[in-house]
This record gives C-alpha cells, structure tokens and sequence, in this order.
C-alpha cells in the first residue's frame, strides 16, 4: 500500500508541473478541453498536498487579477473530478489532487487533524474488502470514498503508532 505523502525532500514545483502536464496529455487522449482556467485551478488545487475549498480556488484567482464567480470554479472543479485529476474530501468539502488520474480507483484518504495534509492510498485489499462487505449484505456501492483522520507520522512525533479511537 503506497504511502502518497510526499518525502520530506520532495520537489514540489517539479510535483505540480508533472500533475499538469499529465493532466494535458490525459485530457488530449480523451478529447477534453483542458482549458486556460481548468488548468490553473488544477494547479492551485496541487499548490499543497493539503485538501483546498473551491472559495480558496475563488480567492485565489481573484489575486491572480482574473474575474470567476463561483459557478465557474464549481464547473471547473467539476470538469477535473469527471476526468479523474482530482479527488473530492467529502468530509471537508474540498479537493485535492489525484496523483494516479489514469488509474480507476476509488478514493482513499488518510487526513491528518494537526496539520491538514490528505495522503492517498491505492490500496486494492481495502477496495477490495470494502465491496465484499457489501456485497454479503446486498448493498451496490456507487461512488466509494474512504476518510480516515488522525496524525500523520510527522505530527505522530515519529511514533510508530498514534493513539486510536476504541471501536464500538
């Protein structure tokens, strides 16, 4: 199970160029129009790795000097979810970026509480559990999202196991 958070070297300029332009060549395949405004608020969406709200996305392009009212952040953001470029943080209604957008999966997040960072997981197992689970009781699953909050390993102190809430 890969862990997405990026390592404390990690390139962040060279992250977010190679998000766009692998946005651009996903949506050249597929015969979308990856315009000027959905591909700056892609890359606003991947200025951190930290989940972003479509007023953030608003806020910013206003500082940008460009004029987008809400309905046209939401159709953009739309746009980048329908193409798999990004993934929507239900529980904070906000979005980050997919680091594997030409793999189906479904979403699967670990949010840290202190400091805000969503790391994705691509794990098949849990995928995998989550839909025979559901098929025992007869349950079709439609969109899968899997949110799990705690503390990351850097605000865990480095500790191998973070305290866990009891299961009832």
């Amino acid at each position: 199970m890969p862990d997405r958070r990026p390592p404390d070297d990690h390139d962040h300029a060279s992250c977010i160029e190679d998000a766009l332009t692998e946005a651009e060549t996903i949506c050249a395949e597929r015969g979308a129009r990856l315009t000027d405004l959905r591909r700056r608020v892609l890359e606003l969406v991947w200025t951190s790795h930290e989940p972003v709200g479509a007023y953030d996305i608003l806020s910013s392009l206003g500082g940008d000097g460009r004029r987008a009212a809400p309905p046209t952040v939401y159709r953009a953001l739309e746009f980048l979810l329908e193409n798999g470029l990004i993934h929507r943080i239900e529980s904070l209604n906000a979005f980050v970026g997919c680091p594997s957008p030409k793999a189906p999966h479904s979403g699967q997040f670990l949010l840290c509480t202190a400091c805000g960072t969503a790391t994705e997981l691509t794990d098949g197992a849990i995928q995998s559990a989550v839909a025979q689970a559901a098929d025992r009781i007869g349950f079709r699953t439609g969109h899968v999202t899997l949110e799990i909050k705690g503390l990351c390993r850097h605000c865990a102190g480095g500790a191998a196991a973070a305290p866990r809430a009891h299961a009832h």
